[in-house]
C-alpha cells in the first residue's frame, strides 16, 4: 500500500494504558511521557498546593474521589468526585483537599 492510512498508523506510537490503582497514592504521579501532560494528584484532607501557574496550557481537572476546593485566580469552586472542570493555566491555581481526594489532570499546550 502506498501512502494511505496504513502508513500513517505505523508512524504513530502504540496505545498506552495505566491503571490508576497502580500509581503511587501520595502526591503527583505522571501517567504518560510527552504531551498532553497527564497527572494524577492525590491530597490528604487539609492539604493545599500553593498558588502556581501553568502558562500557555488549558487544564482539565477530573476529581475521581473526595472533594477539592479549587482556587482559580479570584474564583473558588468546589469539585466533588465525578465532577470535571476546564480552566486556563495562565492564572494562579491552588487546589485544597476538603477530604482525602484524588484527581486526574490533563494539561494541554495551547
Amino acid at each position: 500500500m502506498n501512502g494511505g492510512a496504513a502508513d500513517s498508523a505505523e508512524s504513530r506510537p502504540g496505545t498506552e494504558r495505566v491503571a490508576l490503582a497502580d500509581l503511587d497514592a501520595d502526591g503527583r504521579s505522571v501517567l504518560f511521557e510527552g504531551e498532553p501532560k497527564t497527572v494524577r494528584l492525590t491530597l490528604a484532607e487539609g492539604d493545599r498546593i500553593p498558588p502556581h501557574r501553568h502558562p500557555d496550557r488549558d487544564i482539565v481537572c477530573h476529581v475521581t474521589s473526595g472533594r477539592i476546593e479549587l482556587t482559580l485566580g479570584d474564583e473558588t469552586v468546589i469539585l466533588a468526585a465525578g465532577e470535571v472542570a476546564r480552566f486556563d493555566g495562565d492564572q494562579d491555581i491552588s487546589p485544597a483537599a476538603l477530604e482525602d481526594s484524588a484527581a486526574l489532570l490533563v494539561l494541554a499546550e495551547r
